[in-house]
């Protein structure tokens, strides 16, 4: 079992962050080949990389990376348990508990950073690696928050820093046919997209747990916490069913998102949406009583997003989860899959249609038959290396490579994207802001239902209902920054 830290330093502040990134680029030379011998690989051939949450996802993430020309030199992980299987798999690696820690201490040591931790938590580790001159990897929604994606999309520019979500359906074949069909003309101009997922399968729209458990030794609840308000422990929040609650998670559009609006938001060269409205599922607790949980996301949305079009016109995006799916399309057969089954993304054009499953998997022209048929040539250069080790060679080769040009999931593309996705949320949240009826105590209104809310997106401002707008950027535990 892995030794428990202690918890030191535990905060180590941005000029720290700057001193320490200054003295290690001031220390780092890179030896030529030539001088080290035939056969000899120059460790500037390899990349070091400090993983963050290397549990499930992460422990597969850094797995991927050390495929390729990487080495695994240090892993941090609150949850002892959720570290066991990297420790196993990579036992040269040092352990740590506080990624503010291991910087301090290890900065010198690695090239780029993984960060697979709860969504609340990516930002700051993000930034901290970033303001040290590291490259990143960064699972899935980039962040928690519009702002926190703007930020990140900035410090990547500035820094310049070689950088990649982990939403790998955007290095897939897929998504490329997507693109080469349409830039072909074959479906016409899209003008309204269908998005949607089977998710959530965690628990949502219900009530935070009542009680205090006793929290397992070895998990560092706090370190856990981190920029989220304080609360006791509960039991089965660790480590999947957080995905439900706003202080951690961004509910399924958040988890899937990345995943299914990727294509379209690609193929179609989305920007800022210009409004979003939404509607949501209801829960009921008791007899005819409905339940108010808004601390957690709901058991089902369906989002409606505007987009500038071609020609001045307007692409209208649809987001449904929760089990929701759009009608089924005419040209779809009765027996054939829509999508993948449970997730999807279906294209409306002014000449046809096209359709696929997760991470843009399973592209198919409407009716199928046309698939097997297109004659579009080949004009999208593929990803045979992959999405982890795209990251890795990019990371090597140095910004502004090209290898770095042609990633796929750069945080110039990646923090717009999640940006989107994050729209969607504010409009979920915002439904449930209530206020109370003036004189009625046990009577609530709910001005952010049933209407459009209308986005400047360049200034991250909703313009015609400001109570939305608390969802843009959140207050962060005393301790946490980010940096900026």
């Amino acid at each position: 079992m892995v030794p428990e830290k202690k918890n030191e330093g535990n905060h180590v502040s941005r000029r720290s962050f700057l001193r320490n990134g200054a003295l290690a680029a001031a220390g780092f030379m890179i030896v030529p080949r030539h001088v080290l011998g035939k056969g000899y690989t120059a460790p500037s051939d390899r990349l070091r990389v400090a993983g963050i949450g290397v549990g499930g996802k992460g422990f597969s993430d850094i797995s991927e990376f050390a495929k390729g020309p990487a080495d695994i030199t240090f892993l941090c992980d609150v949850d002892t348990r959720r570290a066991a299987d990297a420790v196993k798999r990579f036992p040269k690696a040092k352990f740590y508990t506080d990624f503010r820690e291991m910087f301090d201490k290890e900065h010198k040591n690695f090239d780029a950073v993984s960060v697979s931790t709860p969504d609340h938590q990516h930002a700051v580790a993000t930034m901290a690696a970033m303001q040290l001159n590291k490259h990143v990897y960064v699972q899935k929604p980039l962040t928690h928050d519009i702002y926190e994606a703007r930020m990140l999309t900035e410090g990547a520019r500035k820094h310049k820093i070689v950088s990649q979500m982990g939403n790998q359906g955007a290095s897939g074949d897929g998504v490329r046919q997507l693109m080469e069909w349409y830039n072909a003309g074959l479906i016409g101009d899209v003008h309204t997209v269908y998005c949607w997922t089977d998710r959530p399968v965690w628990p949502q729209g219900i009530p935070w747990p009542a009680g205090k458990q006793e929290i397992p030794k070895e998990l560092n609840w706090d370190l856990w916490l981190g920029t989220a308000p304080k609360k006791d422990y509960v039991d089965n929040l660790v480590p999947f069913n957080w995905r439900g609650w706003w202080d951690y998670g961004t509910g399924a559009l958040g988890d899937m998102g990345c995943h299914i609006i990727e294509p379209p938001f690609r193929v179609l060269g989305l920007g800022y949406p210009t409004s979003v409205e939404c509607s949501v599922g209801s829960v009921y607790v008791g007899e005819f009583k409905r339940g108010y949980f808004p601390d957690s996301c709901p058991p089902s949305s369906h989002v409606i997003m505007k987009f500038p079009g071609k020609n001045g016109k307007e692409i209208t995006l649809h987001w449904m989860d929760g089990g929701i799916q759009p009608d089924r399309p005419e040209e779809l057969g009765p027996n054939e899959t829509m999508g993948d089954g449970g997730n999807g993304a279906i294209f409306v054009g002014t000449k046809g249609k096209m359709m696929c499953g997760t991470y843009g998997m399973y592209p198919k022209l409407l009716p199928t038959s046309k698939t097997a048929t297109a004659n579009v040539p080949q004009t999208i250069a593929r990803v045979p290396e992959g999405h982890y080790l795209q990251w890795v060679n990019a990371a090597i080769a140095g910004y502004g490579s090209s290898k770095a040009k042609a990633l796929s999931a750069p945080f110039d593309i990646a923090g717009p994207l999640t940006e989107t996705i994050l729209m969607g949320n504010l409009a979920i949240r915002s439904f449930d802001i209530r206020t109370p009826r003036p004189n009625k105590p046990d009577a609530y209104d709910y001005p952010g239902r049933y209407i459009k809310l209308l986005w400047d997106g360049p200034n991250m401002k909703i313009t015609n209902f400001d109570a939305a707008n608390q969802f843009v950027k959140r207050t962060y535990r005393d301790g946490w920054s980010l940096g900026v």
